[in-house]
């Protein structure tokens, strides 16, 4: 068993168990955080006696509501750079090990999960929702960018719904995240303890699934998943911007709200977002994680990223001054300059 407390990792029966045990940060993760569950996977791949990984937590509110944004923060500020982007490589090489693992990685998901959280669960074999499921990836609100693999994954989501979820900061329940794929199963909530024990038992993964899923109900976006599909589909950002204020001119109280919800968040970090989705959805997953440090390491040294966590983490006035302001103030090459290879620098992922 590990002796990091606020993750801990240990065999039970078939099953190697990770338990995210930081309920006070909503289970954030911190460096320390990444390496133990990295190297607990390195360990259980070579063991006979692990059939499966089940990633839970010990919090109702969150599975895990992202990284360690604000030690982030400080680092940066501090000019210490050098260890922010350690923690964002160690971070993207552990997502890709997860999507490459050689056994069935089971997140058991009931609360909220963003960021940093969806990054250890969303490339997993199995994501289970429970009732209290939220997902979103948030992060053009804080002048940052969907990482973790949403360069990857969100592209490939149907209906241009990733590429609504990256530029808007959108919350999904349950329902909607099983009927995008963000989720395989949907269990009661009530079980998910019942679940855990049954998936440290010795059987056929999907047979011990089936016996705990639930039918979670409509989703909430299936009235509105035409026009994500039209709006957010569109081939650049002013048209995806046109289309939604048509659709809002034309009575689609959803369509004001989406653009209203655009025009607050980082220009730049929209304008990125969008790049990313048109780019991602080309890539294969270590070619996107590769694409992420590339950004992340521009914007480790940018301006947008201090500034938001500044206004919705410490001071919480909720009043962000991005530079540029507006959308149609962002240079192109600008943006296109975040996507620039590193050279000696870039993100060493295992072949």
């Amino acid at each position: 068993m590990s002796q990091t407390p606020e993750i801990q990792c240990e065999v039970r029966g078939a099953a190697g168990v990770v338990v995210l045990d930081r309920p006070k940060a909503l289970n954030a993760l911190n460096l320390a955080m990444v390496r133990e569950l990295a190297r607990a996977l390195d360990a259980w791949e070579k063991d006979s006696a692990v059939e499966r990984v089940v990633v839970t937590s010990t919090s109702e509110k969150a599975f895990c509501a992202g990284g360690d944004i604000r030690t982030l923060h400080d680092l940066g500020k501090a000019g210490r750079h050098d260890e922010m982007l350690a923690f964002w490589g160690e971070e993207y090489i552990l997502n890709a090990r997860i999507q490459n693992y050689a056994k069935p990685y089971v997140a058991l998901i009931d609360g909220i999960v963003m960021g940093g959280g969806v990054g250890i669960s969303l490339h997993g074999s199995h994501r289970i929702a429970g009732e209290r499921y939220l997902f979103a990836m948030p992060e053009v609100g804080i002048g940052f960018f969907p990482d973790v693999g949403a360069t990857y994954a969100l592209p490939r989501l149907p209906g241009a719904a990733g590429i609504y979820l990256a530029l808007t900061g959108d919350r999904v329940g349950a329902a909607d995240a099983l009927a995008l794929g963000l989720a395989t199963h949907a269990v009661p909530s009530a079980r998910m303890a019942e679940l855990t024990d049954a998936l440290t038992r010795r059987g056929a993964l999907d047979d011990i699934l089936a016996g705990f899923t639930h039918d979670p109900g409509q989703p909430a976006l299936a009235s509105e998943r035409g026009l994500i599909a039209d709006g957010f589909g569109a081939a650049s950002l002013p048209e995806i911007l046109a289309r939604l204020e048509a659709a809002a001119a034309g009575g689609s109280a959803f369509a004001g709200k989406l653009r209203q919800t655009l025009a607050v968040k980082s220009p730049t970090s929209v304008a990125i977002a969008f790049e990313q989705m048109r780019r991602g959805a080309g890539l294969d997953f270590a070619e996107a994680m590769r694409t992420e440090f590339r950004i992340v390491s521009r914007i480790a040294h940018g301006h947008d990223f201090y500034e938001g966590v500044r206004a919705v983490v410490i001071d919480k006035d909720q009043a962000p001054h991005w530079r540029p302001a507006a959308l149609d103030a962002v240079d192109p090459a600008d943006i296109a300059a975040y996507f620039a290879p590193l050279g000696a620098d870039e993100l060493k992922l295992a072949s």
